[in-house]
């Protein structure tokens, strides 16, 4: 948890966090639409994958907004 930590601190310092926080939330997004995609637009009875995915791209859409105030706070 520290590397992330240093990692979000570091763009934060090259004043990359915009664009650290542009990337995560679009790969989250992509990879929301994909379990979407995966789960109404196949037939499939395995819906493990398509949660796991949406639920890795809400976590990627949140998780840099919490991990720079994080970093802000410590």
């Amino acid at each position: 948890m520290d590397e992330v930590l240093e990692v979000a601190e570091v763009a934060a310092d090259f004043g990359l966090e915009g664009v650290f926080r542009l990337l995560l939330g679009l790969v989250g997004f992509l990879l929301v639409l994909g379990g979407l995609g995966l789960w109404l637009l196949t037939d499939t009875g395995l819906l493990v994958l398509p949660a796991v995915l949406m639920v890795v791209g809400v976590l990627l859409m949140v998780a840099p907004v919490v991990l720079f105030v994080v970093g802000d706070l410590l």
